[in-house]
């Protein structure tokens, strides 16, 4: 590594990948964060998945880009194999995303997406806000499915030791 890049440094910006720190989301998932804007709530990420590794459910409250450098990502409204170049609107939900085989592409976020749990409700939002805290290490998080699931566990327990005897 040649420099430590700062991703949410305003104005021009040249960053190379290897420059980067990989920074994990979860079961098999790790990002290296390229570029955040505090100032209009875009950020760009190299992903790197796993094989087996998902994304639990989700909505697009901005738009977002992809395009699949290696393997390919698999979710509810098709498959996007290397070379793939895909959009998604505001508004877009997603059951789920997830992938076969090592897959890695450039993500391209104008806005933040919100994480949903089994009934709808907002686990979390993934946005610029969350990227910088993730990447000044103030705070982690788990995107996949497993992750979602391990929430609901504990959230569980919780509850059974509030419950009256």
């Amino acid at each position: 590594m040649s420099q430590k890049h700062d991703a949410g440094k305003p104005g021009d910006l040249i960053v190379n990948i290897n420059d980067t720190e990989p920074l994990m989301l979860g079961t098999g998932t790790s990002i290296r964060l390229l570029r955040y804007s505090a100032e209009t709530g875009d950020w760009v990420l190299f992903v790197e998945m796993e094989p087996g590794a998902t994304f639990a459910p989700h909505w697009h409250l901005g738009p977002g880009e992809y395009f699949v450098t290696k393997g390919e990502l698999i979710y509810d409204v098709g498959s996007a194999p290397q070379g793939t170049y895909g959009y998604e609107p505001i508004g877009s939900r997603h059951s789920e995303a997830h992938c076969k085989e090592r897959t890695e592409y450039l993500f391209m976020g104008h806005g933040a997406v919100a994480f949903t749990g089994e009934e709808g409700e907002i686990r979390f939002v993934f946005n610029h806000e969350f990227l910088r805290d993730l990447s000044e290490g103030k705070m982690t998080n788990d995107i996949s499915n497993e992750g979602a699931a391990k929430e609901k566990a504990a959230q569980g327990e919780a509850g059974r030791e509030r419950a009256p005897a």
